[in-house]
């Protein structure tokens, strides 16, 4: 009767309806039965006793950059072992349906920390489609790990239709037959099922290569007219749009978050990156619960994506996305590949004055900190620095400022020197509130982006063992039931997917977990080498004693850390295709 049985765990159907100990029984990918009575099948070939564990549907991870590495590890390991059932590509107007390989380089390699080798020989290799609908179907010929939906980028959509030189000048106009062009790209990946389009308008996201480098991010160059003839086929399809306001400019996350309305008009979905609290204006995170009070009051439908756990970055040297955002920082990175030119640079006495002028204008809107002194080193040759902060350093030195201790140390050990920061989400307190707000999505893990950068793989594991800490101790922010329905069933609603749900004839995209294990082993990081990257070690996380099993469609994926041998070999996820919806 039954492929699988779940015994005797205690079931979540992510409603947000009480959790209770029931037994399920899956069977050809369907979730066939949910019973308070044990079930009786001696034939079945897999069960699973879940007595003390949590039997969560599988949660979905909204944001990613996994464009890439699902062409080469289509298992996407890293996530599913987290029990991450579902994923998201095409973010930060990034995708790689119409681009070729060279421009999907130029657009990935330097904005998401992904080597532009990697993005060239992925892409070129596998690269088959010439649309949307091609583009689902290789997916779909791939042995697919978990779920996945897309985004279709706007940045892919503007350089593919113009030529990524003429896609990032200010001085070109779009003719008729081009935005009408574009209007038809993006008409057809909504019809081929893709959730909506992200755009971008960040200021600090830079092009790598050669031809356009340094520049911003081709929907940066969108004008009003271009955003509103998109936005309106977003609103009459009923999907999303998904954007990144400039955090040096509060007007267009203002702009960006009103085109939601409808004003006797389809209010259009719209997912804004990023509600955080921020160590740089600790003050803004008042605003974001408040802009989407107003903008849902006044008939809109919108939402913020939120990271619900602190904010942790590493940096080998200077090679870290948060120097973009000013000009001294940026003109280092455009010296990546030139490392004697970038040695010189930074050893020069004016750089360092532009540099420490940078560094010293703490008054405006921006990401980073900038406080050297909130800098921790992890690694370096010079074992006597390692556990200062830079700017502990520069003391040490005779009073260094902290910008010349740092780049003295960058200039004599180059990305030898690994460091790391907190730079958003370093309050419980506020972090409690953002995450229980119902303007906020959560999600935002960036996953398969940043490689050396940041670890967030498990972040709905430490998200709920925060709301059971707190209820443990007497202050609850949520339930435990509310929790996983917003890491699953909430954010598959909002979108209009097939997924995040364990009812009967739901998809069997199921989680066991042990809640006596949602302990301190989530905060810790570890590396894993990328083998289609050359090995290049990536930062991810270990706690294979949380998760103790992840089934996809049904057929277990995942059993106490280890991988089966069908993962990645078969095609258990598929291409969930968006519907359209309610709010």
């Amino acid at each position: 009767m039954y492929d699988t049985i779940i015994a005797n765990g205690r079931w979540f159907d992510s409603t947000g309806a009480p959790s209770a100990i029931r037994h399920l029984g899956i069977h050809d990918g369907r979730i066939a039965t949910v019973s308070a009575d044990p079930l009786d099948d001696p034939d079945c070939p897999t069960i699973v006793d879940a007595t003390g564990k949590w039997v969560i549907p599988g949660m979905i991870d909204i944001h990613t950059h996994y464009d890439v590495e699902v062409l080469q590890h289509p298992a996407l390991t890293e996530s599913v072992r987290h029990g991450v059932t579902t994923v998201l590509l095409g973010s930060c107007s990034l995708s790689t349906i119409h681009v070729g390989a060279a421009d999907a380089g130029d657009l990935f390699g330097r904005v998401e920390a992904i080597p532009r080798k990697h993005v060239l020989a992925a892409v070129g290799a596998h690269k088959t489609w010439r649309s949307a609908h091609e583009y689902v179907a290789a997916l779909e010929q791939l042995p697919l790990g978990p779920n996945i939906a897309a985004f279709i980028g706007h940045s892919d959509i503007r350089a593919a239709q113009l030529g990524l030189e003429r896609a990032t000048r200010k001085d070109v106009r779009l003719t008729a037959g081009e935005l009408a062009g574009m209007a038809a790209k993006l008409t057809e990946a909504l019809e081929a099922g893709f959730v909506g389009m992200s755009s971008q308008q960040l200021m600090f996201d830079k092009l790598d290569g050669e031809v356009c480098r340094s520049r911003t991010l081709p929907s940066t160059y969108a004008t009003t007219r271009e955003r509103h003839r998109l936005n309106a086929i977003l609103r009459r399809c009923g999907r999303v749009l998904q954007g990144g306001p400039d955090a040096a400019r509060p007007q267009s996350m203002v702009t960006m978050a009103a085109s939601s309305l409808g004003l006797f008009r389809r209010p259009l979905k719209v997912s804004l990156l990023a509600a955080a609290d921020i160590k740089a204006i600790p003050a803004v995170v008042h605003v974001f619960p408040l802009i989407a009070r107003v903008i849902g009051a006044l008939g809109g439908n919108f939402r913020w994506q939120h990271l619900p756990v602190p904010f942790e970055v590493y940096a080998d040297g200077i090679d870290l996305v948060v120097f973009e955002e000013f000009g001294s920082g940026a003109e280092a990175l455009h010296l990546a590949d030139q490392v004697d030119n970038r040695r010189e640079l930074l050893r020069d006495e004016q750089y360092r004055r532009r540099f420490r002028a940078d560094y010293d204008k703490k008054f405006r809107p921006r990401v980073w900190h900038r406080d050297f002194f909130d800098a921790h080193i992890v690694e370096c040759p010079d074992a006597a620095v390692v556990g200062k902060t830079f700017g502990q350093v520069g003391l040490d030195r005779g009073g260094v400022h902290p910008v010349d201790a740092f780049l003295d140390l960058v200039v004599q050990h180059g990305s030898k020197v690994r460091w790391r920061t907190t730079i958003s989400n370093h309050r419980p307190d506020v972090l409690d509130r953002l995450a229980a707000d119902p303007g906020v999505q959560v999600g935002f893990s960036d996953a398969g982006a940043h490689l050396r950068n940041m670890a967030f793989y498990n972040f709905g594991l430490r998200f709920l063992r925060r709301v059971r800490d707190a209820a443990d101790a007497g202050r609850p922010f949520l339930s435990v039931e509310r929790a996983v329905h917003r890491l699953t069933g909430e954010l598959a609603d909002w979108y209009g997917l097939e997924a995040g749900h364990l009812r009967v004839g739901d998809r069997a995209d199921v989680v066991v977990l042990d809640p006596d294990r949602l302990d301190d082993s989530l905060d810790a990081y570890a590396e894993s080498p990328i083998v289609p990257f050359d090995n290049l070690s990536r930062m991810v996380n270990r706690n294979d004693e949380t998760v103790t099993a992840v089934f996809v469609g049904g057929v277990r994926v995942f059993a106490d850390g280890t991988p089966d041998p069908v993962l990645g070999t078969r095609r258990t996820g598929r291409f969930l295709r968006a519907t359209t919806i309610g709010r």
